[in-house]
């Protein structure tokens, strides 16, 4: 596992080795859990959270030994959990030889400083854990631009002092001192690097944006894939395109977009694209920092919302992922609910998701049940969200005809007397912008 901690005894990948005159034995890093509750109702939901954070911990390469739920009223300022709770969990952590020590609860960068003088080990929270996660996943050049983007957003804050005090000096006269601390040094290198980082993304997007639009152009619809990490989102991509992507039971297993041509049965060609699972509390660093490859969610004209029927709770795995889309603006694109894993879902479950959420498909991306379901509803929703128009546009209004290949997909054009003629299908949604065109 290879924690993100700015103080002493950080380091990429830190696994423990015991070295012997014959051999050489790799012990994985030991990790203890922390969550905390501050009301009774709370604890439900933190409990659930604190299960998540142990397949984190075992998804970043460490392992998780023990747990540790705990009660409080407030947060603690200076170390979240409070004093005396903390030398209990010292004196527990070092007989369990703990490597590390993870905090469900985001910590702020002083709150981090503390817990590790005492507990004398790496302490890192949830949002440190996830950007490991993702540094060790991404494959792309994109990705891991994206990510490392988001650790040094993360790491700014927690460079040891405030900086206020520690302004550069100048060299003229009345601005003479003691010249740039390596506190200000690492500041300015890291903001450099960010710097940087957003300027090659910037550039990247650009190009992405290109073959958006050499996509759009194709007249073909883009239907999206999203969900819950390990709701099985790559499985069912694989099933629908034969696309070979990768599929593990690890958290997020995928993350650069997948993008192929597929044709359903019954149906029109179209486009779907495989996109990174969203987890509760995702790090707001990484939301921005993966802002345009998520803008791809923003350019589809249908959402597969994939979820894990089999998963304890998937009504706060839906709220997670909405509470994304919105983030990302993309929360009024048509949605498709798809409830996956029925073939080890307990089936009450399963009726129950159905009851809640009318013209969902039960699917399963193992077995391949409920797939023609899934097929047909696809071709119905995307038939739903687009009109077929027929215009005549006066010669001087080419903005209009400009307008309709911007976000429509152009059949056919005739120059007539009166204009030019144009067939189109346009998303429901915008039909209203060219109401005094129809019929004429």
């Amino acid at each position: 596992m290879s924690v993100m901690a700015d103080q002493s005894r950080t380091g990429r990948s830190r696994t423990r080795l015991t070295a012997t005159v014959t051999d050489l034995e790799v012990v994985e890093q030991r990790a203890f859990l922390i969550a905390v509750a501050t009301s009774k109702d709370a604890i439900p939901e933190t409990e659930t959270s604190l299960n998540e954070l142990a397949l984190l911990a075992d998804t970043a390469g460490s392992n998780p030994v023990d747990e540790e739920l705990v009660r409080r009223d407030r947060f603690d300022p200076a170390t979240l959990i409070g004093k005396g709770k903390v030398q209990e969990l010292v004196s527990l952590t070092r007989a369990q030889d703990i490597d590390v020590v993870i905090f469900d609860n985001e910590l702020s960068p002083a709150q981090q400083r503390n817990l590790q003088q005492l507990f004398q080990c790496d302490v890192v929270d949830r949002v440190a854990l996830i950007l490991d996660i993702f540094a060790q996943h991404a494959t792309s050049k994109e990705g891991m631009l994206q990510v490392e983007l988001a650790q040094s957003r993360y790491r700014l804050p927690r460079l040891r002092g405030r900086g206020t005090e520690m302004s550069r000096l100048g060299g003229g006269i009345g601005t003479r001192g003691p010249g740039e601390t390596q506190l200000e040094t690492d500041r300015r290198r890291i903001l450099d690097r960010i710097a940087k980082l957003e300027r090659e993304l910037k550039h990247l997007a650009q190009s992405r944006d290109t073959r958006t639009k050499a996509r759009r152009k194709s007249r073909l619809p883009v239907v999206s894939l999203v969900g819950y990490t390990n709701a099985g989102k790559s499985s069912m991509f694989n099933l629908i395109t034969n696309a070979g992507v990768l599929v593990e039971d690890r958290l997020f297993a995928t993350l650069d977009s997948t993008i192929r041509r597929v044709e359903m049965e019954g149906g029109s060609p179209l486009l779907i694209s495989d996109t990174v699972g969203f987890v509760r509390n995702l790090p707001h660093q990484l939301v921005e920092a993966f802002r345009s490859t998520l803008e791809e969610v923003n350019q589809a004209d249908l959402l597969l919302h994939i979820i894990d029927a089999a998963d304890p709770d998937p009504d706060r795995q839906i709220a997670a992922v909405h509470s994304v889309l919105r983030e990302i603006g993309a929360a009024d694109i048509p949605e498709l609910l798809v409830i996956n894993k029925t073939d080890i879902a307990d089936p009450v479950a399963v009726h129950r998701l159905q009851a809640l959420h009318p013209g969902a498909v039960a699917t399963s991306a193992v077995t391949g049940s409920g797939i023609q379901d899934l097929a047909a509803a696809i071709t119905a929703r995307l038939a739903d969200t687009t009109g077929d128009i027929e215009l005549v546009v006066p010669y001087e209004r080419g903005d209009v005809v400009a307008l309709l290949h911007e976000i429509g997909r152009v059949s056919s054009t005739e120059h007539t007397d009166a204009g030019t003629r144009v067939k189109a299908q346009v998303p429901s949604t915008e039909l209203h912008r060219f109401a005094e065109f129809l019929g004429t």
